[in-house]
Protein backbone atom coordinates (compact mmCIF):
# COMPACT_ATOMS: atom_id res chain seq x y z
CA UNK A 1 0.00 0.00 0.00
CA UNK A 2 2.91 2.36 0.66
CA UNK A 3 3.98 2.16 -2.99
CA UNK A 4 0.40 2.85 -4.12
CA UNK A 5 0.26 5.94 -1.93
CA UNK A 6 3.56 7.11 -3.38
CA UNK A 7 2.35 6.48 -6.92
CA UNK A 8 -0.95 8.29 -6.35
CA UNK A 9 0.80 11.19 -4.58
CA UNK A 10 2.50 11.93 -7.91
CA UNK A 11 -0.13 10.52 -10.26
CA UNK A 12 -3.26 12.37 -9.05
CA UNK A 13 -1.84 15.90 -9.55
CA UNK A 14 -0.49 14.71 -12.92
CA UNK A 15 -3.88 13.28 -13.92
CA UNK A 16 -5.64 16.51 -13.00
CA UNK A 17 -2.94 18.46 -14.82
CA UNK A 18 -2.95 16.23 -17.89
CA UNK A 19 -6.73 16.04 -18.26
CA UNK A 20 -6.81 19.83 -18.36
CA UNK A 21 -4.44 19.78 -21.37
CA UNK A 22 -6.87 18.15 -23.83
CA UNK A 23 -9.56 20.35 -22.25
CA UNK A 24 -7.97 23.25 -24.14
CA UNK A 25 -8.08 21.31 -27.40
CA UNK A 26 -11.64 20.28 -26.59
CA UNK A 27 -12.70 23.89 -25.98
CA UNK A 28 -10.99 24.95 -29.22
CA UNK A 29 -12.69 22.05 -31.00
CA UNK A 30 -16.04 23.06 -29.54
CA UNK A 31 -15.61 26.73 -30.47
CA UNK A 32 -14.66 25.86 -34.05
CA UNK A 33 -17.15 23.00 -34.33
CA UNK A 34 -19.99 25.43 -33.79
CA UNK A 35 -18.76 27.65 -36.63
CA UNK A 36 -18.44 25.10 -39.45
CA UNK A 37 -17.07 21.68 -40.32
CA UNK A 38 -14.24 23.43 -42.18
CA UNK A 39 -13.26 25.39 -39.05
CA UNK A 40 -13.36 22.15 -37.02
CA UNK A 41 -11.20 20.28 -39.53
CA UNK A 42 -8.77 23.20 -39.85
CA UNK A 43 -8.18 23.68 -36.11
CA UNK A 44 -7.72 19.93 -35.63
CA UNK A 45 -5.25 19.71 -38.50
CA UNK A 46 -3.42 22.85 -37.37
CA UNK A 47 -3.16 21.58 -33.81
CA UNK A 48 -1.77 18.33 -35.25
CA UNK A 49 0.98 20.30 -36.98
CA UNK A 50 2.07 21.77 -33.65
CA UNK A 51 1.74 18.43 -31.91
CA UNK A 52 4.07 17.10 -34.59
CA UNK A 53 6.55 19.97 -34.18
CA UNK A 54 6.53 20.01 -30.39
CA UNK A 55 6.22 16.25 -29.81
CA UNK A 56 9.42 15.81 -31.80
CA UNK A 57 11.15 17.84 -29.11
CA UNK A 58 9.46 15.91 -26.31
CA UNK A 59 12.91 14.45 -25.62
CA UNK A 60 13.57 17.71 -23.77
CA UNK A 61 10.93 16.73 -21.21
CA UNK A 62 11.46 12.97 -21.11
CA UNK A 63 15.24 13.07 -21.05
CA UNK A 64 15.28 15.80 -18.40
CA UNK A 65 12.86 13.91 -16.15
CA UNK A 66 14.94 10.73 -16.33
CA UNK A 67 18.23 12.49 -15.62
CA UNK A 68 16.86 14.69 -12.80
CA UNK A 69 15.00 11.82 -11.11
CA UNK A 70 18.13 9.67 -11.04
CA UNK A 71 20.16 12.63 -9.76
CA UNK A 72 17.51 13.18 -7.10
CA UNK A 73 17.90 9.55 -6.02
CA UNK A 74 21.66 10.14 -5.71
CA UNK A 75 21.09 13.52 -3.96
CA UNK A 76 23.14 15.21 -6.70
CA UNK A 77 21.82 18.79 -6.55
CA UNK A 78 24.48 20.22 -8.83
CA UNK A 79 23.68 17.54 -11.42
CA UNK A 80 19.96 18.40 -11.29
CA UNK A 81 20.73 22.06 -11.94
CA UNK A 82 23.09 21.24 -14.80
CA UNK A 83 20.46 19.00 -16.42
CA UNK A 84 17.94 21.86 -16.37
CA UNK A 85 20.33 24.48 -17.74
CA UNK A 86 21.63 22.25 -20.55
CA UNK A 87 18.10 21.37 -21.67
CA UNK A 88 17.00 25.03 -21.50
CA UNK A 89 19.89 26.14 -23.73
CA UNK A 90 19.06 23.45 -26.31
CA UNK A 91 15.35 24.45 -26.17
CA UNK A 92 16.09 28.10 -26.93
CA UNK A 93 18.29 27.18 -29.90
CA UNK A 94 15.56 24.91 -31.31
CA UNK A 95 12.93 27.65 -30.81
CA UNK A 96 15.04 30.12 -32.75
CA UNK A 97 15.26 27.73 -35.71
CA UNK A 98 11.50 27.11 -35.65
CA UNK A 99 10.78 30.84 -35.80
CA UNK A 100 13.28 31.39 -38.62
CA UNK A 101 11.90 28.47 -40.66
CA UNK A 102 8.20 29.06 -39.97
CA UNK A 103 7.22 29.80 -43.58
CA UNK A 104 8.65 26.65 -45.22
CA UNK A 105 7.47 24.58 -42.24
CA UNK A 106 3.88 25.75 -42.68
CA UNK A 107 3.83 25.14 -46.44
CA UNK A 108 5.33 21.68 -46.11
CA UNK A 109 2.86 20.79 -43.35
CA UNK A 110 -0.17 21.86 -45.40
CA UNK A 111 1.02 19.77 -48.35
CA UNK A 112 1.62 16.68 -46.22
CA UNK A 113 -1.83 16.98 -44.60
CA UNK A 114 -3.52 17.50 -47.99
CA UNK A 115 -4.92 20.90 -46.97
CA UNK A 116 -5.95 23.31 -49.70
CA UNK A 117 -8.47 26.03 -50.44
CA UNK A 118 -10.49 27.17 -47.42
CA UNK A 119 -8.89 24.62 -45.10
CA UNK A 120 -5.38 25.87 -45.91
CA UNK A 121 -6.42 29.49 -45.45
CA UNK A 122 -7.89 28.78 -42.01
CA UNK A 123 -4.95 26.58 -40.99
CA UNK A 124 -2.47 29.25 -42.12
CA UNK A 125 -4.15 31.84 -39.88
CA UNK A 126 -3.74 29.49 -36.90
CA UNK A 127 -0.15 28.50 -37.72
CA UNK A 128 1.20 32.03 -38.26
CA UNK A 129 0.03 33.02 -34.78
CA UNK A 130 0.68 29.85 -32.79
CA UNK A 131 4.32 29.44 -33.93
CA UNK A 132 5.30 32.34 -31.65
CA UNK A 133 4.72 30.26 -28.54
CA UNK A 134 7.57 27.86 -29.45
CA UNK A 135 10.07 29.26 -26.89
CA UNK A 136 7.46 29.17 -24.12
CA UNK A 137 6.22 25.68 -24.98
CA UNK A 138 9.68 24.08 -25.05
CA UNK A 139 10.78 25.85 -21.87
CA UNK A 140 7.61 24.65 -20.15
CA UNK A 141 8.50 21.08 -21.16
CA UNK A 142 11.78 21.40 -19.30
CA UNK A 143 10.30 23.13 -16.25
CA UNK A 144 7.64 20.45 -15.84
CA UNK A 145 10.26 17.72 -16.25
CA UNK A 146 12.53 19.30 -13.66
CA UNK A 147 9.73 19.53 -11.10
CA UNK A 148 8.67 15.91 -11.80
CA UNK A 149 12.26 14.74 -11.40
CA UNK A 150 12.30 16.49 -8.04
CA UNK A 151 9.25 14.36 -7.08
CA UNK A 152 7.05 17.47 -7.07
CA UNK A 153 3.77 17.14 -8.98
CA UNK A 154 1.99 20.04 -7.26
CA UNK A 155 3.81 22.91 -8.96
CA UNK A 156 3.25 21.41 -12.47
CA UNK A 157 -0.44 21.10 -11.55
CA UNK A 158 -0.58 24.76 -10.51
CA UNK A 159 1.21 25.81 -13.70
CA UNK A 160 -1.03 23.72 -15.93
CA UNK A 161 -4.23 24.98 -14.30
CA UNK A 162 -3.07 28.60 -14.65
CA UNK A 163 -2.12 28.07 -18.30
CA UNK A 164 -5.35 26.30 -19.16
CA UNK A 165 -7.65 28.73 -17.38
CA UNK A 166 -5.88 31.57 -19.20
CA UNK A 167 -6.05 29.73 -22.51
CA UNK A 168 -9.73 28.83 -22.27
CA UNK A 169 -10.74 32.29 -21.03
CA UNK A 170 -8.76 34.06 -23.74
CA UNK A 171 -10.00 31.74 -26.49
CA UNK A 172 -13.64 32.30 -25.51
CA UNK A 173 -13.01 36.06 -25.27
CA UNK A 174 -11.29 36.26 -28.65
CA UNK A 175 -13.74 33.98 -30.49
CA UNK A 176 -17.09 34.72 -28.84
CA UNK A 177 -16.69 38.35 -27.86
CA UNK A 178 -14.17 39.68 -30.38
CA UNK A 179 -15.13 37.42 -33.32
CA UNK A 180 -11.47 36.59 -34.12
CA UNK A 181 -12.24 33.05 -35.30
CA UNK A 182 -9.40 30.55 -35.61
CA UNK A 183 -6.81 33.29 -35.09
CA UNK A 184 -8.35 33.88 -31.66
CA UNK A 185 -7.85 30.31 -30.37
CA UNK A 186 -4.21 30.39 -31.53
CA UNK A 187 -3.57 33.75 -29.86
CA UNK A 188 -5.10 32.46 -26.63
CA UNK A 189 -2.62 29.57 -26.60
CA UNK A 190 0.36 31.86 -27.20
CA UNK A 191 -0.47 34.29 -24.40
CA UNK A 192 -1.34 31.50 -21.95
CA UNK A 193 1.97 29.68 -22.47
CA UNK A 194 4.00 32.81 -21.76
CA UNK A 195 1.94 33.35 -18.62
CA UNK A 196 2.88 29.80 -17.61
CA UNK A 197 6.59 30.36 -18.21
CA UNK A 198 6.53 33.49 -16.07
CA UNK A 199 4.83 31.70 -13.17
CA UNK A 200 7.18 28.72 -13.52
CA UNK A 201 10.29 30.88 -13.33
CA UNK A 202 8.94 32.57 -10.23
CA UNK A 203 8.44 29.17 -8.57
CA UNK A 204 11.93 28.02 -9.52
CA UNK A 205 13.53 31.21 -8.27
CA UNK A 206 11.84 31.28 -4.87
CA UNK A 207 11.14 27.59 -4.15
CA UNK A 208 14.23 26.03 -5.73
CA UNK A 209 17.01 28.62 -5.89
CA UNK A 210 19.35 27.35 -8.58
CA UNK A 211 22.94 26.57 -7.68
CA UNK A 212 25.35 29.08 -9.16
CA UNK A 213 27.31 27.36 -11.90
CA UNK A 214 30.33 28.32 -13.95
CA UNK A 215 29.68 28.81 -17.65
CA UNK A 216 32.24 26.14 -18.56
CA UNK A 217 30.21 23.58 -16.59
CA UNK A 218 27.31 24.09 -18.98
CA UNK A 219 29.48 23.78 -22.08
CA UNK A 220 30.75 20.31 -21.17
CA UNK A 221 29.27 16.85 -20.62
CA UNK A 222 26.62 17.09 -23.34
CA UNK A 223 27.55 13.65 -24.70
CA UNK A 224 25.22 11.68 -22.42
CA UNK A 225 22.48 14.29 -22.84
CA UNK A 226 22.54 13.98 -26.62
CA UNK A 227 23.04 10.21 -26.66
CA UNK A 228 19.86 9.61 -24.65
CA UNK A 229 17.85 12.38 -26.28
CA UNK A 230 18.81 11.37 -29.83
CA UNK A 231 17.03 8.05 -29.39
CA UNK A 232 14.04 9.65 -27.67
CA UNK A 233 13.84 12.16 -30.53
CA UNK A 234 13.73 9.35 -33.12
CA UNK A 235 11.08 7.55 -31.06
CA UNK A 236 8.97 10.70 -30.78
CA UNK A 237 9.45 11.54 -34.45
CA UNK A 238 7.92 8.19 -35.42
CA UNK A 239 5.06 8.80 -32.96
CA UNK A 240 4.39 12.17 -34.57
CA UNK A 241 4.60 10.68 -38.06
CA UNK A 242 2.01 8.08 -37.06
CA UNK A 243 -0.59 10.64 -35.99
CA UNK A 244 0.23 13.02 -38.84
CA UNK A 245 -0.33 10.08 -41.19
CA UNK A 246 -3.72 9.48 -39.54
CA UNK A 247 -4.77 13.07 -40.27
CA UNK A 248 -3.38 12.99 -43.79
CA UNK A 249 -5.19 9.75 -44.66
CA UNK A 250 -8.43 10.88 -42.99
CA UNK A 251 -8.38 14.04 -45.12
CA UNK A 252 -8.60 11.89 -48.25
CA UNK A 253 -12.06 10.68 -47.12
CA UNK A 254 -13.46 14.24 -47.16
CA UNK A 255 -14.20 17.03 -44.69
CA UNK A 256 -16.78 15.06 -42.64
CA UNK A 257 -14.41 12.16 -41.98
CA UNK A 258 -11.57 14.58 -41.26
CA UNK A 259 -13.78 16.33 -38.69
CA UNK A 260 -14.77 12.91 -37.33
CA UNK A 261 -11.10 11.99 -37.04
CA UNK A 262 -10.42 15.15 -35.01
CA UNK A 263 -13.07 14.14 -32.48
CA UNK A 264 -12.07 10.45 -32.40
CA UNK A 265 -8.52 11.49 -31.52
CA UNK A 266 -9.90 13.89 -28.90
CA UNK A 267 -11.40 10.86 -27.15
CA UNK A 268 -8.04 9.10 -27.42
CA UNK A 269 -6.23 12.17 -26.06
CA UNK A 270 -8.49 12.38 -23.02
CA UNK A 271 -7.61 8.79 -22.18
CA UNK A 272 -3.89 9.13 -22.89
CA UNK A 273 -3.44 12.28 -20.83
CA UNK A 274 -5.15 10.64 -17.86
CA UNK A 275 -3.10 7.43 -18.07
CA UNK A 276 0.02 9.56 -18.53
CA UNK A 277 -0.50 10.66 -14.93
CA UNK A 278 0.70 7.20 -13.89
CA UNK A 279 3.37 7.23 -16.60
CA UNK A 280 4.77 10.49 -15.17
CA UNK A 281 4.68 8.97 -11.68
CA UNK A 282 6.63 6.01 -13.09
CA UNK A 283 9.18 8.38 -14.65
CA UNK A 284 9.85 10.12 -11.35
CA UNK A 285 9.79 7.06 -9.08
CA UNK A 286 11.56 4.58 -11.35
CA UNK A 287 14.25 7.18 -12.00
CA UNK A 288 14.62 7.91 -8.28
CA UNK A 289 14.93 4.24 -7.34
CA UNK A 290 17.30 3.57 -10.22
CA UNK A 291 19.50 6.41 -8.93
CA UNK A 292 19.28 4.89 -5.44
CA UNK A 293 19.88 1.39 -6.94
CA UNK A 294 16.81 -0.10 -5.23
CA UNK A 295 15.39 -2.75 -7.61
CA UNK A 296 12.85 -4.08 -5.10
CA UNK A 297 11.07 -0.73 -4.70
CA UNK A 298 11.21 -0.26 -8.44
CA UNK A 299 9.52 -3.60 -9.09
CA UNK A 300 6.69 -2.84 -6.66
CA UNK A 301 6.30 0.67 -8.12
CA UNK A 302 6.01 -0.67 -11.67
CA UNK A 303 3.34 -3.17 -10.60
CA UNK A 304 1.36 -0.42 -8.84
CA UNK A 305 1.51 1.84 -11.91
CA UNK A 306 0.24 -0.90 -14.23
CA UNK A 307 -2.66 -1.95 -11.99
CA UNK A 308 -3.73 1.67 -11.46
CA UNK A 309 -3.45 2.44 -15.18
CA UNK A 310 -5.56 -0.60 -16.09
CA UNK A 311 -8.33 0.49 -13.70
CA UNK A 312 -8.41 3.99 -15.16
CA UNK A 313 -8.42 2.64 -18.73
CA UNK A 314 -11.45 0.50 -17.87
CA UNK A 315 -13.23 3.54 -16.45
CA UNK A 316 -12.62 5.51 -19.63
CA UNK A 317 -13.94 2.68 -21.81
CA UNK A 318 -17.06 2.49 -19.64
CA UNK A 319 -17.65 6.25 -19.80
CA UNK A 320 -17.20 6.29 -23.58
CA UNK A 321 -19.57 3.37 -23.96
CA UNK A 322 -22.35 4.95 -21.90
CA UNK A 323 -22.04 8.68 -22.69
CA UNK A 324 -20.51 8.81 -26.16
CA UNK A 325 -23.42 10.79 -27.66
CA UNK A 326 -23.42 13.39 -24.89
CA UNK A 327 -19.67 13.92 -25.07
CA UNK A 328 -19.72 14.15 -28.88
CA UNK A 329 -22.39 16.86 -28.65
CA UNK A 330 -19.96 18.97 -26.60
CA UNK A 331 -17.51 18.93 -29.50
CA UNK A 332 -19.90 19.77 -32.32
CA UNK A 333 -23.57 20.43 -33.07
CA UNK A 334 -23.14 19.33 -36.70
CA UNK A 335 -25.56 16.43 -37.17
CA UNK A 336 -23.56 14.90 -40.00
CA UNK A 337 -20.43 14.71 -37.82
CA UNK A 338 -22.36 13.33 -34.82
CA UNK A 339 -23.85 10.62 -37.00
CA UNK A 340 -20.44 9.82 -38.45
CA UNK A 341 -18.97 9.34 -34.95
CA UNK A 342 -21.58 6.65 -34.25
CA UNK A 343 -20.14 4.50 -37.04
CA UNK A 344 -16.83 4.27 -35.16
CA UNK A 345 -18.14 3.93 -31.60
CA UNK A 346 -16.51 0.61 -30.74
CA UNK A 347 -13.05 1.74 -31.77
CA UNK A 348 -13.36 4.67 -29.36
CA UNK A 349 -14.48 2.34 -26.56
CA UNK A 350 -11.63 -0.16 -26.96
CA UNK A 351 -8.72 2.24 -27.54
CA UNK A 352 -8.16 2.84 -23.77
CA UNK A 353 -7.86 -0.89 -23.05
CA UNK A 354 -5.54 -1.47 -26.00
CA UNK A 355 -3.31 1.52 -25.36
CA UNK A 356 -2.85 2.07 -21.62
CA UNK A 357 0.12 -0.32 -21.19
CA UNK A 358 2.21 1.47 -23.82
CA UNK A 359 1.87 4.76 -21.92
CA UNK A 360 2.94 3.16 -18.63
CA UNK A 361 5.90 1.47 -20.30
CA UNK A 362 6.99 4.81 -21.74
CA UNK A 363 7.15 6.26 -18.23
CA UNK A 364 9.16 3.28 -16.98
CA UNK A 365 11.63 3.50 -19.86
CA UNK A 366 12.03 7.26 -19.33
CA UNK A 367 12.82 6.72 -15.65
CA UNK A 368 15.43 4.13 -16.60
CA UNK A 369 16.73 6.46 -19.39
CA UNK A 370 16.29 3.38 -21.62
CA UNK A 371 16.21 5.49 -24.77
CA UNK A 372 17.45 2.78 -27.11
CA UNK A 373 14.64 0.43 -26.08
CA UNK A 374 12.09 3.24 -26.58
CA UNK A 375 13.42 3.85 -30.08
CA UNK A 376 13.50 0.20 -31.12
CA UNK A 377 10.01 -0.68 -29.86
CA UNK A 378 8.58 2.38 -31.59
CA UNK A 379 10.20 1.33 -34.89
CA UNK A 380 8.52 -2.08 -34.57
CA UNK A 381 5.12 -0.53 -33.77
CA UNK A 382 5.40 1.95 -36.65
CA UNK A 383 6.13 -0.80 -39.17
CA UNK A 384 3.13 -2.77 -37.87
CA UNK A 385 0.94 0.35 -38.13
CA UNK A 386 1.87 1.11 -41.75
CA UNK A 387 1.50 -2.54 -42.80
CA UNK A 388 -1.92 -2.84 -41.16
CA UNK A 389 -3.10 0.39 -42.79
CA UNK A 390 -2.25 -0.72 -46.31
CA UNK A 391 -3.75 -4.16 -45.71
CA UNK A 392 -7.11 -2.86 -44.45
CA UNK A 393 -7.87 0.67 -45.65
CA UNK A 394 -8.68 -0.25 -49.24
CA UNK A 395 -11.54 -2.54 -48.16
CA UNK A 396 -12.51 -1.04 -44.79
CA UNK A 397 -12.06 2.68 -45.49
CA UNK A 398 -11.77 4.80 -42.34
CA UNK A 399 -12.43 1.67 -40.25
CA UNK A 400 -9.17 0.33 -41.68
CA UNK A 401 -7.34 3.45 -40.53
CA UNK A 402 -8.68 3.04 -36.99
CA UNK A 403 -7.86 -0.68 -37.10
CA UNK A 404 -4.24 0.26 -37.88
CA UNK A 405 -4.24 2.59 -34.84
CA UNK A 406 -5.61 -0.18 -32.61
CA UNK A 407 -2.97 -2.66 -33.79
CA UNK A 408 -0.31 0.01 -33.33
CA UNK A 409 -1.28 0.62 -29.69
CA UNK A 410 -1.34 -3.09 -28.92
CA UNK A 411 1.89 -3.72 -30.85
CA UNK A 412 3.76 -1.08 -28.87
CA UNK A 413 2.61 -2.62 -25.59
CA UNK A 414 3.69 -6.12 -26.56
CA UNK A 415 7.08 -4.99 -27.91
CA UNK A 416 7.81 -2.98 -24.76
CA UNK A 417 6.78 -5.87 -22.52
CA UNK A 418 9.06 -8.25 -24.39
CA UNK A 419 12.20 -6.07 -24.26
CA UNK A 420 11.72 -5.36 -20.55
CA UNK A 421 11.18 -9.06 -19.86
CA UNK A 422 14.45 -9.82 -21.69
CA UNK A 423 16.63 -7.07 -20.17
CA UNK A 424 14.80 -5.82 -17.04
CA UNK A 425 16.43 -2.89 -15.26
CA UNK A 426 19.53 -3.21 -17.45
CA UNK A 427 17.67 -1.71 -20.42
CA UNK A 428 19.56 0.84 -22.49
Amino acid sequence: MKRYREVFRLAIPNILSNISVPLIASVDTGLMGHLSSAHLAAVGSSAMIFNFLYWNFGFLRMGTTGFVAQEYGRNDKEGMTKSFMQAAIVAMVISLFLLILQSPLSQLSFQLLNLDGELQSLASSYFNTRIWDAPATLLLYIMMAWFFGNQNAIIPLILTVCINISNISLSILFVKQMDMGIHGVALGSVIANYIGVTIGLIFMWYRYPLIRMKWQDLKTDYSKFFAVNRDIFLRTFLLSITFAFLYSQAAQFGTIILATNVIVLQFTNWMSYAIDGFAYAAEALVGKYKGAQDKLKNTVTIRACFISGAVFAGIFSLVYGVWLDEITALFTDRIEVQQSIQNYKYWIIFFPILGFASYIWDGIFVGLTASRAMRNTMIIAFIIFIATHYLTVSSWGYHGLLCALAVYLLGRSLAQTYVFWKAGFELR
